[in-house]
């Protein structure tokens, strides 16, 4: 097959070689390469006929299933963007991301003053199957942030919709073809299952599309599917291991060959139990943010050696600086400063403006580097709580907590205090009630007095979304003074 032809044609040259082979494994059933590529040209009519066209941003925020890969697809074959969203997106939300995209179709939300589609939309059946004339996306995808920070964003990527550029990153990723079940474990409107599901559609590979994000059903589903490439968020990795021993057991993960997590912070606990669960050739982390600057890998072996790391670079140069783009020592702190390949196309922002110093740039993301190059993050620079002049990094706490067995999930902030500046406040998610000195005397037998919380607060719901993210901004800003 001719890889130099844009997406939506790539898929459907799949199709004509294998009509029957199944494309998804969706929530509703099994769904073959020809019945998917019928219904996105369905959807590239429907689009078209509300106004969508070549060049536009095309606001997608529908659920996990057939209908999302439908409306992506039909996107593409029209020469528009995907822009992925939540499809439980606040009204507010929306409109805030809209004004920066101004699509002239939101699919599965209410828009207030464009077409729309609804939430359970799936392809008009009246409109015409057959192929459309190819297209090519100025951009393969647009995915939003701003869950951290508050402040929405659109991050539009630098490839265009070629199959061959899209696909570049297979290999490295270990992302097979046909045959190889590639298994969808988080919400698709998140940049990471959204880009590497799409890539191993566009090869040939067969996706378990999955809409429930419980560690039982995903492991159900990973051994009934004989699943071969498994992406996991650090948070459904712990689910799955808090199921009882025998359930664990009695899986068989052998077909698994490779597990790949991202998209936050891994407790050390979680992932030195997968890579005794697997095996650490099998385990593979990845870090580069939405925007992919640079990307940083690691598997298990080199993460034993290694512990805490993310890697080295494998794409780009990353470098810790200071906030003036200034290099810092090795083992120092400081902001994560990348620079793509000199071949790269860059991404660009709507809704924000990029932070440059001398062709670098950050995404203010902070860390560390060891002498050898292995990268250690700490936290996002906005996330930097200031006691008393010293540094607290959430992310640091949060990892003391995950390692108390009755912390389900939890969110450290800084709130105002008159003394200091700020305090350390840990809301926490648990399975059964535990006094705050306990939870303070477990921290503080792991960092400095001035890391260990000094107020706690329980919830009963999950701190993090199933994308592995936490909206630390609103939960912060909910707790402040009025």
């Amino acid at each position: 097959m001719d890889d130099h032809i844009p997406v939506g044609t790539g898929f459907d040259r799949l199709a004509d070689a294998d009509p029957d082979a199944v494309a998804l494994h969706a929530p509703d059933g099994p769904v073959t390469r020809a019945e998917l590529a019928a219904a996105s040209s369905r959807a590239a009519r429907q689009f078209a006929d509300l106004g969508a066209g070549q060049d536009d941003l095309v606001t997608i925020g529908l659920g996990n299933g057939a209908a999302f890969y439908a409306a992506v697809l039909g996107a593409w074959k029209l020469g528009a963007v995907p822009q992925p969203v939540s499809a439980k997106l606040p009204a507010a939300e929306l409109a805030a991301l809209v004004e920066i995209a101004d699509p002239p179709l939101v699919v599965g939300l209410e828009a207030a003053d464009r077409p729309w589609l609804p939430p359970h939309w799936t392809p008009d059946p009246a409109l015409s199957p057959d192929p459309l004339p190819p297209a090519l996306p100025p951009s393969w995808k647009a995915p939003t942030s701003g869950g951290s920070t508050g402040r929405p964003k659109i991050i539009v990527a630098g490839n265009a919709g070629w199959l061959d550029q899209v696909t570049l990153r297979a290999e490295r990723l270990r992302i097979g073809g046909p045959g190889d079940v590639f298994a969808v474990t988080a919400p698709l409107y998140h940049n990471a299952p959204f880009m590497f599901s799409l890539i191993a559609l566009l090869r040939g590979c067969p996706l378990l599309v999955l809409d429930r994000f419980d560690g039982a059903h995903v492991l159900d589903a990973v051994v009934a599917h004989r699943v071969h490439w498994l992406y996991a968020v650090p948070t459904l990795m712990g689910r799955i291991l808090r199921l009882p021993p025998e359930v664990r057991a009695a899986a068989d993960l052998s077909s698994v060959r490779t597990l790949l997590h991202v998209g936050a912070p891994c407790p050390e606990p979680v992932k030195r139990a997968w890579i005794d669960w697997l095996g650490p050739e099998r385990v593979m982390e990845l870090y580069a943010g939405t925007e992919s600057l640079a990307v940083c890998m690691i598997d298990g072996v080199e993460w034993l050696a290694h512990p805490g790391s993310v890697g080295r670079p494998v794409s780009g140069e990353m470098r810790i600086a200071d906030a003036h783009g200034n290099p810092l020592p090795a083992g120092e702190i400081g902001e994560v400063w990348m620079r793509p390949p000199p071949d790269a196309t860059p991404y660009h922002y709507l809704g924000a403006e990029s932070r440059f110093v001398d062709g670098w740039e950050s995404i203010g993301d902070l860390g560390r580097m060891d002498a050898d190059g292995y990268l250690y993050l700490a936290d996002r620079r906005s996330d930097l709580i200031l006691v008393g002049g010293s540094n607290v990094y959430p992310a640091e706490v949060e990892a003391a907590l995950a390692e108390h067995p009755q912390v389900l999930s939890s969110c450290v902030i800084g709130l105002p205090d008159d003394d200091l500046g700020a305090r350390v406040h840990a809301i926490v998610q648990l399975d059964s009630d535990v006094p705050d000195a306990d939870l303070h005397s477990h921290v503080a037998a792991r960092l400095t007095p001035i890391k260990v919380p000094s107020t706690w607060e329980r919830v009963a719901e999950p701190l993090r979304e199933d994308t592995g993210k936490i909206r630390r901004s609103a939960l912060r800003a909910a707790r402040l003074p009025r």
